[in-house]
């Protein structure tokens, strides 16, 4: 029996998962789709596959690949997949297939511990601060135990701690094999790790940094793999065009600064006069923020002449000279002490790279791209790709397919089989049954569709409300009416109750509004993104009122959208507070819109609401996420039961039952406060 027949039988009534796994329900749709996945593998090419919440989709695309005896990439959005598909769902699959496979994960250098800069972090001048000092020395004590040096490792260090890029290198200052200590080196292990792997674990901002930049080591892996697998792929486009264009940022050029005073103090006092030179570049980065920064306050600022909008262009152009005149000086210094110490070596290179992006920046900007300039406590001036369509095409799905034997030589073309598999699958990649939402903008017009139903009663399950009597989202006053509202509501559930805003604006009023209601009562808790680390308010919104804590109201914006999973009765209510479309004055958004228009499209219709459509969904995942769940969805914006376009975005929701008045909503948030929806599922 050929491996791909096998696949339906593992997921069947009587299959290993059921055999395994009590709780292992078969379900149709998983089984569909681990047998497309299958067929893709076993023959090549692509395959796109929308799979609605709780089709299992981690595991019909991981039988497969554990079946198929390929070296397989799996890809995902974020670090906390990466885990848990490294740590849980491969191990328990493997085990439960009783195949003996070699897996790796390998992520970003940013997640690994550098033990030289461990070694240095003491000298800096942060680190003698005595709070970075406690955390310093705690990071010490568990580099001597780790084995893979992965700072996920160590509990209690919060994502945004100061220490994290004291302890950790860049591709820009990182030595490679001049460092000191690059047999330790957790980076280079895991990449070695990784190469001789059966099943590596990535993330898509590492794929993407090696299409880029060839520097995430994947130069060397993907040519050797013929499966990849992009779980999470909705968020493709965004993540390459983050890569695929040129940033060049204030901290970039103050961090270089830093090093090179650290460096030149520490291996070639009295050589040059490295406090002057970092001087000059602190002084030059200050006037460019002062000039674009300090004026605008945090914006984007569009850029489609020699100068951004609302900058003077000679002043501008004088401050970017002496830049690039400041950076020139130092990296003069830094070539006559090259050979006394690597640091410099790689000083020299970096200050190269700045140059050659001052250099690009005082240009116009490449054709089909678009540049602006973030002003805010840190400039960055951006050029971007409108999205990863060509390189996807030109540069990933066209790469030729390197195999090798079991000796590492090469295999003739005759023998090598099948082309490469790409799978690319998500809960949410689109709102027609082509998927143009994704397979348009990252290259895939010519990939198998497949779109997987959730196996979920949305209809008995959950429920849609659209408030009326809400003011119009353009309504100053709509923050303040919807916080009050949501209050009433969280506070017959409990808590219990997630709300998503469009805009950090509106983050700040519903959460300040909520806190001055609840935030002195001690009766529900309201916790707002940013006050605590992503991860302490995720665990704690799970918690809810166990322990006999209050029950809590989390109000949130971006990330959460998605990839935030609360099953169980901790979360009954998701709070909408405007439809989400694009924001109109962001240039990156803006000349996606023009360049519809140019072509003759219409830009609300292909463009604004599609998007819309795909973060509506998402945000409406976040709901129900297992069978036995229940709740209640609300949109804050009556423009979707009052606009024609309405229409379009309500059939992009899951199939629930629609709730017309107040006193329907009060009747279903009332049955909410009778039920409890504990209880487990297998994935």
């Amino acid at each position: 029996m050929a491996w791909a027949d096998m696949v339906p039988e593992v997921f069947a009534a009587d299959g290993v998962l059921a055999r395994a796994d009590p709780h292992f329900q078969p379900r149709e749709g998983q089984t569909r789709m681990a047998v497309a996945v299958a067929r893709t593998m076993e023959q090549g090419g692509s395959l796109v596959v929308e799979a609605g919440t709780g089709v299992g989709k981690t595991f019909a695309y991981l039988v497969p690949a554990l079946l198929s005896g390929e070296r397989v990439l799996l890809s995902t959005a974020t670090k906390a997949l990466q885990d848990q598909l490294f740590a849980r769902d491969l191990p328990l699959l493997a085990q439960t297939l009783g195949l003996p496979l070699r897996m790796a994960l390998l992520k970003g250098r940013a997640s690994y511990l550098c033990l030289y800069r461990l070694e240095r972090a003491r000298h800096e001048a942060l680190g003698q601060d005595r709070g970075v000092a406690r955390v310093l020395a705690k990071v010490e004590d568990w580099s001597r135990n780790t084995r893979s040096g992965d700072l996920a490792e160590l509990t209690g260090l919060d994502e945004r701690s100061p220490v994290i890029p004291l302890v950790t290198s860049t591709r820009e200052n990182c030595l490679g094999s001049q460092c000191p200590r690059f047999r330790e080196c957790h980076v280079h292990l895991a990449r070695r790790e990784a190469l001789a792997a059966d099943i590596v674990v990535i993330n898509h901002h590492l794929f993407f940094a090696d299409v880029a930049v060839r520097e995430s080591g994947m130069a060397e892996l993907l040519p050797s793999v013929r499966v990849v697998v992009f779980d999470e792929a909705h968020q493709i486009n965004e993540t390459g065009v983050q890569f695929l264009g040129m940033q060049l940022s204030s901290g970039q050029l103050v961090d270089f600064g830093r090093d090179v005073l650290a460096a030149g103090l520490q291996h070639a006092r009295g050589l040059a006069d490295w406090q002057s030179l970092t001087g000059g570049v602190d002084r030059s980065v200050r006037d460019l923020l002062l000039l674009a920064g300090q004026q605008h306050g945090t914006s984007r600022l569009r850029w489609t002449d020699e100068a951004p909008e609302g900058v003077p262009q000679a002043p501008w152009t004088t401050a970017l000279h002496r830049v690039a005149q400041a950076c020139a000086d130092a990296q003069e210094a830094l070539d006559t002490v090259s050979e006394i110490a690597p640091d410099f070596v790689r000083l020299y290179e970096r200050c190269s790279d700045l140059l050659a992006r001052i250099a690009r920046f005082s240009g116009p900007a490449q054709p089909e791209a678009v540049r602006w300039l973030d002003a805010g406590a840190q400039l960055r001036l951006i050029e971007s790709p409108l999205d990863i369509a060509d390189a996807m095409r030109t540069r990933v799905l066209a790469a030729p397919k390197e195999v090798s034997d079991a000796d590492g030589w090469p295999l003739e073309a005759a023998e090598a089989g099948p082309g490469r598999a790409w799978i690319f699958t998500s809960a949410t990649l689109g709102d027609d049954d082509a998927l143009t939402w994704f397979t348009e903008r990252a290259g895939l017009q010519d990939a198998s569709i497949l779109r997987v139903a959730s196996p979920f009663d949305y209809a008995s399950q959950a429920a849609l409300y659209v408030p009326r009597h809400l003011p119009s989202p353009a309504d100053p006053a709509h923050s303040g009416a919807l916080a009050q509202w949501v209050g009433d509501a969280a506070a017959v559930l409990g808590g219990r109750t997630l709300v998503l805003t469009t805009t950090l604006k509106a983050l700040r009023a519903v959460g300040d509004a909520l806190k001055a209601r609840w935030g002195a009562m001690g009766e529900l808790e309201v916790l707002v993104q940013g006050d605590w680390p992503k991860r302490r308010l995720m665990e704690r919104f799970r918690e809810g009122s166990d322990h006999g804590q209050p029950g809590c109201i989390l109000v949130a914006s971006a990330t959460f959208w998605e990839g935030f999973d609360v099953p169980g009765d901790a979360l009954e209510l998701v709070v909408i507070d405007k439809l989400p479309f694009p924001p109109p004055g962001d240039p990156l958004v803006e000349a996606r819109t023009q360049r519809i228009e140019r072509s003759g499209g219409k830009a609300f219709k292909a463009y604004a609401l599609p998007e819309a459509a795909v973060a509506l969904k998402q945000g409406a995942g976040r709901l129900i996420r297992r069978e036995t769940d229940r709740g209640i969805l609300v949109v804050g914006d009556t423009r979707l039961v009052t606009m024609g376009y309405g229409k379009r975005l309500l059939a992009a929701l899951p199939p629930m039952r629609r709730l017309a008045s107040d006193q329907e909503f009060n009747e279903a948030l009332q049955a909410l406060t009778r039920t409890s929806t504990r209880g487990s599922t297998s994935p």
